[in-house]
């Protein structure tokens, strides 16, 4: 089975703990089924008053040294096997994180952030009890079980374990259903348990738009409905478990009571003693819990191989964006980018072409300016640049090196990107701008904040730069985000820049304070600017227009204003805009 070859090599790295743990169990199994029997014959001698005080004390020791044998071989199972899951679980936590982190991006656009949520929190969880708890289960069933069984036949009578036994062999019948139906209902339940989770993290992202739409009660609504169903899958497996253990409970009485009436004729009839039948009991006793083992273990298994069947579909996803065969042992990018022939669908929409036919040079160190409508294609260039999706291998080439032939590492060390979403993660503000680098002074945090018009605003909080932002940035405004954003980009210092619309939400005086800072301060690196607002991208070397994807017009912006064609036409209604907002005036 494919889901038990994957967990063996981690169980592989611990086997030394499994087996010590086993071996204190199998000690304490071995030293419990003694006790009924020196309980035993204590009674079988007061009865016969063929032992004195002496003996009573001896075999009173020898109980008490067991009780010391199963105390510290309690102890130390508890140790190794617990403390071997446990680990298992965290190799696996880390190892799910990591491959996480190589997938491409189309697997994160299909995987909903609750579903993964739930993976690292209850498939995990039920794996670890199927590595820990089931384990020692079902080691300590099985051992229980014969050596009960056989001290049962040896010390007692075969005759009266025979007729104990039979109803208990009906459970192995019931185990095989009830193991069937709890897989399938623990899958289920898991299911459910991520699209509860993905609504919640949904509803906690969006929170602030369902209060401005005022949806609560719908969000609410949607919510408990979501509840109820995860609420009837988990009773399904509840329902399972108490179907399951009545019947293995009735079972055990009858085996119970057969044991009553057999035994106690064969104590009459003096086939065996009093202290025999004393110890049978006992015995009967120490076998209820392998019975009720049995179905717990079958439980934690399914549920376990449940969950590890879900984990492994993860593992299973390859990454899309790997370094190829053919790829050069480069130390560091130049900074000179040339599109050939650039086409390019998402690979959900592969009948959608977002990028036609473009062709663009951008010499090292020059500024390349991208502009045009919402869906003409321009974040796409950036994923592409970035290689968060891939081309045909000569379509992109930077220092006329096909992108696939850079190494990863290399291509997204030295390019600095800023995202249209602007997204920080919930730490302090230097944290956020130290991101994508290491060993890194305040001296050179406080300078990229200079550069994008961000270190007054930092200042003028009360605790400056150790400011928590919250989640996803929450405490800032649009604007204050941004700059956070460019900061971190302006401090990775690297060969290539790439501003998705980074500057839409900074009033213009900020803007062309930071365009200015990024002249100054990235002479002979190659910056490519993606915006809406012409005033933004007007100095840059050369415009690239865009639409429907396709390369529309090229050129300055002299040479574009002299076309006549969509660069002009966009330049002369945001002069307008910009006129009426002035004024005070408001478009139609």
């Amino acid at each position: 089975m494919k889901e038990m070859k994957f967990i063996r090599r981690y169980v592989s790295r611990h086997w030394w703990q499994y087996v010590l743990g086993l071996i204190a169990l199998f000690a304490v199994d071995f030293v419990n089924t003694y006790i009924p029997e020196y309980t035993g014959r204590i009674t079988d001698g007061l009865e016969s008053q063929t032992i004195g005080m002496d003996g009573i004390w001896q075999l009173i020791i020898k109980i008490l040294v067991m009780g010391l044998i199963i105390a510290v071989g309690r102890f130390g199972w508890r140790f190794f096997i617990f403390g071997a899951s446990r680990s298992i679980e965290k190799e696996l936590r880390n190892d799910m994180f990591g491959h996480l982190e190589k997938l491409s991006m189309r697997y994160f656009n299909e995987h909903k952030t609750g579903d993964l949520m739930a993976h690292f929190t209850n498939d995990l969880q039920a794996v670890r009890m199927f590595l820990g708890p089931t384990v020692i289960t079902a080691f300590d069933a099985s051992v229980m079980l014969i050596l009960v069984l056989v001290k049962m036949i040896i010390y007692v009578d075969a005759r009266l374990t025979f007729v104990a036994v039979i109803p208990l062999l009906l459970i192995m019948f019931g185990d095989y259903f009830y193991g069937k139906i709890i897989h399938k209902r623990f899958l289920e339940k898991q299911q459910a348990f991520s699209t509860l989770t993905d609504q919640v993290q949904e509803a906690v992202s969006g929170i602030r738009i369902i209060k401005a739409f005022v949806q609560e009660r719908k969000e609410l609504a949607a919510f408990a409905r979501t509840n109820l169903f995860t609420k009837e899958k988990n009773l399904g497996v509840v329902r399972a478990h108490a179907m399951f253990m009545p019947m293995m409970d009735l079972i055990i009485g009858v085996s119970g009571l057969l044991t009553l009436l057999y035994g106690g004729y064969l104590a009459i009839i003096g086939d065996i003693s009093l202290g025999q039948f004393i110890a049978f009991n006992s015995y009967i006793t120490m076998l209820i819990w392998p019975m009720i083992a049995v179905g717990e273990c079958i439980s934690m298994m399914s549920q376990g191989m449940a969950s590890l069947k879900r984990i492994v579909v993860i593992f299973d996803e390859e990454p899309e964006i790997v370094d190829g065969p053919d790829v050069q042992p480069l130390e560091s990018l130049e900074g000179k980018i040339q599109f050939h022939s650039l086409n390019f669908a998402y690979p959900d929409q592969k009948e959608v072409s977002v990028l036609q036919d473009i062709d663009v040079v951008v010499e090292k160190g020059k500024t390349l300016a991208i502009l045009g409508r919402t869906g003409s294609g321009k974040s796409t260039v950036a994923n592409l640049l970035l290689r968060l999706y891939n081309t045909q291998s000569d379509m992109i080439s930077i220092d006329d090196y096909p992108l696939r032939m850079i190494p990863l590492e290399v291509l997204r060390r030295d390019i600095a990107y800023v995202p249209q979403d602007n997204f920080l993660f919930s730490d302090t503000l230097e944290n956020n701008i130290a991101f994508g680098v290491e060993n890194k002074t305040k001296e050179d945090i406080y300078r990229a904040a200079k550069q994008a018009c961000i270190h007054s605003n930092i200042m003028d909080f009360p605790e400056g730069y150790e400011t928590m932002v919250g989640e996803r940035g929450v405490t800032l405004s649009g604007g204050q985000k941004q700059r956070s954003s460019i900061a971190r980009a302006l401090l990775k210092d690297a060969p290539i820049l790439i501003l998705d619309d980074a500057l839409s939400a900074v009033d213009t005086d900020t803007e062309e304070q930071i365009l200015r800072n990024l002249r100054e301060n990235r002479q002979g690196k190659t910056t490519i600017i993606i915006a809406h607002r012409i005033s933004t991208i007007q100095n840059a070397d050369h415009i690239l227009v865009l639409e429907d994807g396709r390369g529309a017009e090229y050129g300055t912006h002299d040479e574009l204003m002299a076309m006549n064609g969509i660069y002009r036409s966009i330049f002369e209604k945001q002069q307008l805009e910009k006129q009426l907002s002035e004024e005070g005036g408001d478009l139609e």
